[in-house]
């Protein structure tokens, strides 16, 4: 299995293109683009920023491919990319075309996608078929993800919009479109009060999964920490994984491990995330060799 990680967390220290090195340095054997940068959410405004970041630019095509480039020239690529979000603000899902023009250049498969938390498989439908023609002429593909609301009073996550399996399943089946398949979140479906968990949502996603975000949390926020460091029993993860399959990259979305790094910390960070990742595709090969095994005998 090759393994992946985001890179915002690792750019908001070095910038894009160092992050990129850092990761093929690391032994990442790709890199997952995130383009939060492109449309931060202001919620004073209920717009988006306006900052001088190239993906803001008439360049975002260019910095994109150049993304792709200096990723090939480390014997890495970009395996898939992540969209600003929320889509429930206008001018962020405006930005969701020059995302999927972002992964085409910078050579990913899948752009992540979130639904809108809080409309139905039917409501955040539109929003897909919208998007599917030019997913389909960029040949990239569309993974919508699990989310989460948050209950203030009671102090635990609430279902949204493809929270659990059920729901996961009627988004991606109200579609009904090749072009659109799901991103299983490890940490969302761990979390307290959504009434799941990862296990559960990778067996009823089956062959609908096709991307994962991998990170830890204490079973109750969405902490995105390290795999390993905080609570979630990976085994049993590992284990559904093999049970169908899974056949795509081990995605790390760890994107708080590198808060208050400085820039010479950052390396040995990097390298940290790539040792956890390397340990997750450890117990899954281990796992998917005893199954062929059994089927074997």
């Amino acid at each position: 299995m090759k393994i992946s990680t985001e890179i915002g967390s690792i750019a908001k220290i070095a910038g894009e293109r160092e992050a990129v090195r850092l990761v093929a340095d690391a032994g990442f054997d790709a890199f997952d683009f995130s383009m939060f940068e492109m449309g931060r959410y202001d919620r004073a405004t209920g717009g988006v920023r306006q900052t001088d970041h190239p993906l803001r630019s008439e360049g975002y095509l260019a910095f994109a491919r150049e993304l792709g480039r200096i990723a090939r020239e480390h014997g890495i690529r970009c395996n898939q990319s992540h969209a600003p979000f929320p889509v429930s603000c206008e001018a962020i899902r405006a930005l969701l075309p020059r995302a999927l023009e972002c992964t085409a250049e910078a050579g990913g498969e899948y752009c992540v996608i979130h639904p809108d938390n809080n409309r139905t498989a039917e409501e955040n439908a539109g929003m897909f078929r919208e998007l599917l023609p030019a997913a389909r002429a960029l040949g990239v593909k569309i993974a919508t993800e699990n989310m989460w609301n948050w209950n203030k009073t009671e102090n635990h996550a609430v279902p949204a919009a493809c929270s659990d399996g059920p729901d996961f399943l009627a988004h991606l089946r109200a579609v009904g479109d090749p072009f659109l398949v799901a991103c299983l979140d490890i940490g969302h479906a761990e979390m307290r009060g959504l009434g799941t968990s990862a296990v559960r949502m990778i067996r009823e996603l089956g062959p609908h999964l096709k991307v994962l975000h991998l990170h830890d949390n204490d079973l109750l926020h969405d902490s995105h920490q390290l795999p390993f460091t905080m609570q979630i029993d990976f085994d049993p993860i590992t284990e559904a994984l093999a049970e169908i399959g899974y056949d795509g990259y081990l995605t790390l979305e760890a994107d708080r491990y590198c808060d208050g790094a400085s820039p010479e910390e950052l390396p040995a960070r990097v390298r940290e995330m790539a040792a956890a990742a390397r340990r997750l595709d450890a117990m899954l090969t281990e796992k998917e060799r005893k199954r062929h095994d059994l089927y074997r005998l």
